[in-house]
């Protein structure tokens, strides 16, 4: 066999490792219409404590919405307490809160910044207080709510479940390509990957924002404990790892807020990507070995943050290869034509295999959650054909996040609306659809 060919076998593994580390989220979505419902069963008709928790820098432009949509709810008013963490703000955000009720704790630390430290602060505090909510709702100050989230989260939670993830929509899905395929994957993430798992019998995972927390992991872990740069998937793989389900509540609806350009939408991948490296890097080893103890969870959780980033770094490793070879072996050809052929050409090659699979799980996606997104129907096709490029440009992201050093960064949020913009747009497309 020729060197030439020994690359091209290698392409063809790797596109075919790909495929079949990732089969079982396809039959995902089979589950979800047509298999049998293993989720625990509702237990109690108990009317839970919960206990609203929100980290927000410098959010003065969009946390009242938020507190708003939470004041609104349609759930016993004495049994939601709304804890505001003032993270190191130098804006009117502290003030905005309590002027909607929330009770405000004020953190300055510019050692220890980031979410998880804001948590493991407010945490630390309420067990020492003896707080006596069931549960805690961790948001993100530039997220709105629907009506029913706690109410349904409490249904959920009656299930016996210690933590539980939620619905995450969009509430600017239709402002450009970027903030489309984020709304996008969240969409798809929620239906076809945690229903898929709560439906299934395996445990969910928690995706940054909605999620809840019960009394008493809060109290086993001492507050909150998780603190690489993707904490939320740190705490889903700990949590597999000990052999604890997070469940799924659908009707518990979030809208979160999508970053708008290329710039801000790097630079949060990469944190993301970063995070998932340390992730591997610290929980590896325990997923593989709970993997051969039969814990279909961690072989999940191990998929989630390993498979997508090694297939991008071998694949362009081999097409490095192949690019050395052929200025080797062809000298004399033009370089230009020797890197299209040898380089670029099976690099193509897997990109557009990746690009078909990721646009019929988008297809799918849109099809069955149309309803719910605000964004016209001529921008919700146009974008489903640039998801799979979004998607794609994770490939430079992973790679650069293998040498770059990663801090975590806020993110300035600027979409104004409120609960009701959210919702009267939605009904406006589906009036326009119809």
């Amino acid at each position: 066999m020729e060197i030439k060919d020994i690359f091209a076998v290698c392409n063809i593994i790797l596109t075919a490792a790909f495929v079949i580390c990732y089969l079982y989220q396809f039959l995902y979505i089979f589950w979800v219409f047509l298999g049998k419902d293993k989720s625990k069963p509702v237990k109690s008709d108990k009317m839970n404590k919960f206990g609203v928790v929100i980290s927000a820098r410098n959010e003065e432009n969009v946390i009242g919405h938020l507190l708003e949509s939470i004041n609104r709810q349609d759930y016993p008013k004495e049994l939601i307490k709304i804890f505001l963490i003032a993270d190191n703000c130098t804006d009117n955000t502290a003030q905005v809160g309590r002027e909607y009720g929330a009770t405000v704790l004020e953190r300055n630390n510019k050692e220890l910044v980031g979410k998880g430290y804001a948590l493991d602060f407010l945490f630390k505090k309420l067990l020492a207080e003896k707080d006596d909510c069931d549960a805690y709702i961790v948001f993100d100050a530039d997220n709105l709510v629907d009506k029913n989230f706690v109410k349904e989260m409490n249904v959920n939670f009656n299930r016996g479940y210690k933590a539980l993830t939620s619905y995450r929509n969009s509430k600017n899905y239709g402002t450009n390509w970027i903030t489309a395929g984020y709304s996008l994957w969240f969409l798809r993430e929620a239906k076809y990957l945690n229903q898929a798992r709560m439906k299934f019998g395996t445990s969910c995972a928690i995706s940054g924002t909605g999620f809840c927390i019960s009394r008493e992991i809060v109290e086993k872990n001492n507050g909150w404990k998780y603190h690489l740069l993707t904490e939320d998937i740190e705490f889903s793989v700990d949590m597999a790892i000990r052999g604890e389900e997070i469940g799924y509540s659908g009707g518990s609806v979030v809208y979160d807020e999508q970053p708008e350009t290329f710039k801000q939408s790097w630079n949060q991948r990469l944190r993301w990507s970063k995070g998932f490296y340390q992730v591997f890097g610290k929980y590896g080893k325990s997923l593989f070995k709970n993997i051969f103890k039969g814990s279909f969870a961690c072989y999940d959780m191990l998929m989630t943050i390993f498979p997508a980033l090694a297939f991008t770094i071998l694949s362009v490793l081999c097409c490095i290869g192949e690019f050395i070879y052929g200025i080797t072996v062809f000298a004399k050809y033009p370089i230009f034509e020797v890197f299209f052929q040898f380089c670029m050409v099976p690099l193509l090659y897997f990109c557009s295999i990746i690009y078909m699979l990721i646009f019929v799980v988008g297809f799918i996606t849109l099809m069955t959650e149309w309803d719910v997104i605000d964004c016209p129907p001529k921008k919700m096709i146009k974008y489903l054909f640039t998801f799979p490029i979004f998607m794609l440009s994770y490939c430079p992201i992973a790679i650069a996040a293998l040498f770059k050093k990663v801090e975590w960064t806020p993110i300035t949020h600027n979409v104004t609306k409120s609960i009701d913009d959210v919702i009267q747009g939605e009904d406006a497309e589906n009036n326009e659809t119809n």
